[in-house]
């Protein structure tokens, strides 16, 4: 049985949707009540037994090294002043994973990114979780997948049940249901065409992916606005050896947009330990004035 040991967690866009605080900030910097959408990403992966992160970076992303990095100034600072509690966080930060990175030097789609983490992953499987996409769940969404990895043997993306109106937005798969919450991928649309397609089966952030994909990827020609697109390569694997998804459980938000961003930061601060309570008191304090 082939053990995953590694994440590649592409973070090298430039996050044009929210500019301008993005305009040297790392979108995935920006803070989901409290802590960096990176941070909630790079748990979700520790949580399902993964201890090395590959960065596909960028120009400009070297906040999201650092801060999953050694901070001795700050790690001194805080203990001389007896603030123990948040040395023990920063201290968490950095010791969650082991960071490589890899640049990707040129914006070519996603496809292209994880292409290009072929020389560190090497010919082992691997998960991809995309940085911006969250998912809420009592059970990490990774490891849901890497058991049904486990059980199958092929590779498995991570699916949810949109409406069919907005399923042009999406990457669509149509397939056979073979276990529950299970499908067996007949076919792959990237952003299909109002009618052409019946199914409301979309593609999210999350890829557990044999090693064979970086073949399917050397073969996989730049598509819509000369990228490389990973539906393309999914499609190519999906008829050399096979592919399956998974309908997850759990919530999922994409912090990658202004909307999604805001409903995550609501749902976390609601389940805030801390702040949960009083968010939604003050909630039910707003829509009381809402409705005046």
């Amino acid at each position: 049985m082939m053990k995953i040991r590694k994440a590649v967690v592409p973070v090298a866009g430039l996050g044009t949707r929210f500019l301008p605080a993005t305009k040297a900030i790392p979108k995935e910097m920006l803070t989901v009540v409290d802590r960096p959408t990176i941070q909630y990403i790079v748990e979700e992966i520790v949580a399902s037994g993964i201890k090395e992160v590959v960065l596909v970076t960028a120009s400009g992303k070297s906040a999201i090294e650092d801060h999953f990095d050694y901070s001795y100034e700050l790690e001194i600072f805080l203990a001389q002043k007896g603030k123990l509690d948040l040395l023990q966080e920063v201290r968490h930060i950095s010791d969650l994973i082991e960071v490589v990175s890899v640049r990707q030097k040129e914006p070519l789609g996603l496809g292209h990114a994880v292409k290009v983490t072929e020389p560190v992953v090497c010919n082992e499987p691997f998960v991809v979780v995309l940085g911006d996409d969250m998912v809420d769940a009592k059970v990490p969404c990774v490891f849901q997948m890497l058991k049904v990895f486990e059980e199958f043997q092929q590779s498995v993306v991570a699916v949810q049940k949109v409406p069919l109106d907005e399923a042009h937005r999406y990457g669509i798969i149509e397939g056979k249901k073979v276990a529950e919450g299970v499908y067996k991928v007949e076919r792959l649309i990237e952003k299909p065409a109002p009618g052409t397609s019946k199914s409301d089966l979309a593609i999210i952030g999350r890829y557990v992916l044999r090693p064979e994909i970086y073949g399917c990827l050397h073969k996989t020609l730049p598509g819509v606005g000369g990228e490389i697109q990973l539906t393309d390569a999914l499609d190519c694997l999906r008829k050399e050896q096979g592919l399956y998804a998974y309908e997850f459980k759990g919530s999922r938000y994409d912090a990658g947009d202004k909307m999604g961003y805001l409903q995550a930061t609501v749902n976390y601060a609601l389940a805030h330990p801390d702040l949960g309570g009083k968010f939604k008191e003050y909630l039910k304090k707003l829509v009381a004035d809402l409705d005046d």
